[in-house]
């Protein structure tokens, strides 16, 4: 065995815990893990993840939030997550604040605090709070390498564990190799360059939505937990960490599915080495006790595999077939004699279900039946489009805010409307010939640029805005994801936007948001002719 040995990561509130047992380095070269319990990780402190816990923030209501830390002890977790990150509130005072208040529960202080803040001025006032030794969640090299050696550095000094979030100057890690690459660059220039304690390295290699009905998100589990077991078997002393939740995002309103989604996944990851996670335990089953049919199916989208398909089974995607799954659970077996009863409603009405429930096998000529009746009447193609298919869409949105729909669902509806209004694009083009030839002044209701911000690599709901609003006649610019400011606004002035639209989901978007929006109040171009900022994302939402 070799002499090299790599301790434990030894953290404390009032009371110490230790994680992950002493290793030889020629011990896990070898594959031989340290025998180690899952550390599970109190969420629902957390502004940006409880919708209760921020109500009362906001409110001043510190004591019942107090109340929320206590419960997440007494249900069992072993840390607490703390984030203040909320654009209507001082987030620096709120967590000094709290923080204080736990320091006078001896109940909840005797867990370890993790401090959870994108802004670095929180994370240094939580520090001088806590009592102990805490963890720092996150630092990264998002603005470079100088930024991170300095926090590092700081974290060293104050004597905390660090969150490294697999996250560089190009973005976030969305694959494998990114997660690897990132985390291997981190954990040389953190041991070799700051001299940071290895054991207090605790990387996290992103977790994100799957079961989205994107095809590029289906490997996003798989990597999560190939990159858990390589950095385990990499990186001496590093721990692993996530936050849960988001990998179960797609199918919020229906708990029994996100918490299969939860154990399936858990099961797996804690089998390849995670060591910790931001999780509800609430939220957390049995992976045995999972119904076998619920869990065959919830496994085949986790591990993003190839169903196994019974004799006349129609060869759905995992996605889909959960999404069956998921059905079924909460309005009971579907009867396959009555699937297609719709087609005797209405055309329009047969427009609307079919943009409800994503289905796309008549949405050609089911498009066309209403432009021939609009047309009949006068009407003209952009009719159909903000009549019947408006009508639809309306509903999926309806219907999602009301946790009764999920997101595969939604993006297979936008595809099917996209289908549709491509269907009218010929028409719509005609039309304006004909306006044109006529001598008449056509135009779009105006231009806009759209676009992910710098380091975020989410898209869905921006695609869909797009697509309404083309709906709506709107010329739109999509540039995808991960777009730096620089680019944004070059491309505006390109295009001569009328309106620049930036979208985002994790919480750092909106600082890169609100670094568009003071960029473009310093330049002339925006700011005579007045040009309109629109941002939207969950972390732009109340």
């Amino acid at each position: 065995m070799s002499d090299i040995v790599v301790p434990p990561m030894k953290l404390a509130g009032l009371e110490p815990v230790t994680i992950g047992a002493s290793y030889s380095v020629e011990d896990r070269a070898e594959g031989l893990s340290p025998s180690a319990t899952f550390v599970n990780i109190g969420e629902r402190t957390n502004v940006t993840g409880s919708k209760a816990f921020a109500r009362m923030i906001l409110n001043g209501e510190f004591e019942q939030a107090l109340a929320v830390a206590r419960q997440q002890v007494e249900n069992g977790a072993q840390i607490i997550d703390i984030n203040m990150d909320e654009a209507m509130l001082d987030s620096q005072a709120a967590m000094v604040r709290f923080l204080n208040l736990i320091a006078s529960e001896p109940d909840i202080s005797r867990v370890p605090i993790m401090i959870d803040s994108s802004k670095w001025s929180v994370i240094e006032a939580g520090l001088r709070c806590i009592q102990g030794k805490g963890i720092v969640n996150s630092i990264s090299m998002k603005e470079g390498i100088a930024p991170f050696k300095h926090q590092a550095k700081l974290l060293k000094r104050y004597g905390a564990a660090a969150v490294v979030m697999a996250f560089d100057e190009q973005g976030q890690a969305d694959t494998y190799q990114r997660k690897i690459d990132i985390c291997r660059r981190a954990y040389r220039i953190l041991v070799d360059e700051v001299d940071f304690p290895p054991e207090d390295i605790i990387f996290d290699p992103n977790i994100f939505a799957i079961a989205t009905g994107i095809e590029e998100h289906n490997n996003y589990a798989v990597d999560f937990i190939n990159a858990t077991r390589w950095i385990k078997a990499n990186l001496p002393g590093a721990k692993v960490s996530g936050g849960v939740s988001n990998v179960s995002f797609s199918f919020r309103g229906n708990d029994p599915v996100r918490e299969a989604i939860h154990t399936v996944f858990l099961y797996h990851a804690i089998q390849a080495g995670m060591d910790m996670g931001i999780v509800n335990a609430g939220m957390v089953g049995v992976y045995d006790d999972l119904e076998p049919t619920l869990r065959e199916r919830v496994e085949d989208v986790v591990l993003n595999r190839t169903p196994v398909y019974q004799p006349g089974e129609a060869e759905l995607t995992p996605s889909e077939r959960l999404i069956e799954v998921a059905e079924t659970a909460k309005s009971g077996a579907k009867d396959d004699s009555k699937r297609n009863e719709w087609r005797a409603l209405p055309v329009r009405q047969r427009l609307s279900h079919a943009l409800v429930h994503g289905m796309n096998e008549f949405i050609t000529e089911d498009t066309e039946e209403v432009w021939q009746a609009i047309q009949a009447e006068g009407g003209r193609p952009l009719h159909v489009i903000e009549g019947p298919l408006m009508d639809g869409m309306n509903v999926v949105g309806d219907l999602f805010g009301q946790g009764k729909m999920f997101l595969p669902q939604v993006v297979k509806s936008a595809r099917v409307m996209k289908q549709a209004v491509a269907h009218l694009l010929p028409y719509i083009e005609a039309e304006k010939l004909l306006l044109e030839a006529a001598g008449a002044d056509v135009k779009t209701k105006g231009k806009i640029i759209i676009a992910t911000v710098k380091g975020d690599v989410h898209d869905i709901g921006k695609n869909i805005v797009t697509v309404v609003l083309q709906c709506n006649n709107f010329e739109v610019v999509n540039m995808g994801v991960m777009v730096p400011c620089h680019e944004i606004l070059a491309r505006a002035k390109v295009e001569g936007a009328d309106i620049v639209g930036l979208s985002g989901l994790i919480t750092p978007s909106l600082e890169e948001m609100q670094y568009v929006a003071a960029e473009m109040q310093k330049d002339e171009h925006f700011r005579i002719r007045k040009i309109p900022l629109m941002i939207g994302g969950a972390t732009t939402s109340r």
